[in-house]
């Protein structure tokens, strides 16, 4: 069974429906069903870290390009997206979380992804 623990995107703002200039990217992860998961898949062991690179992309296009990273947990995985250098279109965010276990003296990782849909009119 998979358990929806994230990430979740914090969207900057209800009435932001159009993304211009710089723009705060956020995410949220829910520990509780982080914790059912890892114990599922016999990953109990000490979190060591938690981590969120932050990727965009024009809508369409195969490539990535990494916008920044945060570990940041207590203030949401924070990194600034500035799309002054953008041209103007539909985007894709992509925020992909790392959660790093200590099991057996080794450091395991598994990784959940989120993509948005964004619009850049600057």
């Amino acid at each position: 069974m998979s358990y929806n623990w994230g990430p979740h995107y914090i969207v900057p703002s209800e009435m932001m429906k159009k993304y211009s200039g710089s723009v705060m990217l956020r995410e949220e992860y829910n520990q509780d069903l982080l914790n059912k998961e890892l114990e599922e898949m016999n990953l109990t062991g000490p979190i060591l870290r938690v981590s969120n690179p932050w990727y965009y992309r024009k809508k369409n296009s195969d490539t990535w390009i990494k916008a920044g990273e945060s570990d940041d947990v207590h203030a949401n995985f924070p990194v600034r997206w500035d799309t002054t250098v953008l041209e103007n279109g539909q985007y894709e965010i992509l925020g992909l979380m790392h959660v790093f276990v200590r099991i057996d003296n080794k450091e395991k990782a598994i990784a959940r992804q989120n993509i948005v849909e964004v619009t850049v009119e600057n």
